[in-house]
Formats: structure tokens, sequence, C-alpha cells
């Protein structure tokens, strides 16, 4: 830590280079939909019952709580992309 009290350390560790890209980007957008399922679930997007959006709000809240998972995502997320890219890799390895 310097003197301001910060660390020069990241927050996270930096992220390594997967080795089947294809395969990472299809495990966050797994990630992406199940937190979009999620935030969907916990009201995220859900229209407010005075001074709403009328139906326009409605018919593009999805696109707006989707846009919330994916930012989640390339947050770091939940952890769960990199569980299902394990997993992925895993099972295919163990097909060949």
């Amino acid at each position: 830590m310097d003197i301001s009290g910060s660390s020069s350390m990241p927050l996270r560790p930096p992220e390594q280079a997967p080795r089947d890209p294809k395969l990472m980007q299809a495990a966050r957008d797994l990630e992406a939909n199940f937190l979009t399922e999620m935030l969907k679930n916990a009201g995220v997007g859900k229209a407010r019952d005075s001074f709403g959006g009328g139906a326009g709000e409605d018919q593009f809240s999805s696109f707006l709580t989707r846009e919330y998972a994916n930012g989640m995502v390339e947050a770091g997320g939940i952890g769960l992309a990199e569980s299902l890219y394990n997993a992925l890799v895993k099972a295919s390895e163990a097909s060949k």
C-alpha cells in the first residue's frame, strides 16, 4: 500500500488468454443468459406504476436487462463463465 491507502495491486488478477476463445465466448453468453433471467425474476426492467414509459418501455425493457447482464459479465461476472469454460474443456478432452 502507498501513503494514500490504496494498493498498487489490481482488484482481480488479469485474465489469462483462453485456449479456445470461441468456447470462452459461448460460456460468457451462457452466463449472460443466466444473469438476464435472474435480473428479470428480480424485477429489473419491470415497468413502474407511475411515470412509466408506457408500451415502449414494456417492449424494450428486455434489451436493457440483457445489456445489464452483459455489463456484469464484462466486469467479471459471478464466475459462472469460467466454471462453464473449464467444464466444457474437461468434457471435450475426455471425449477425445
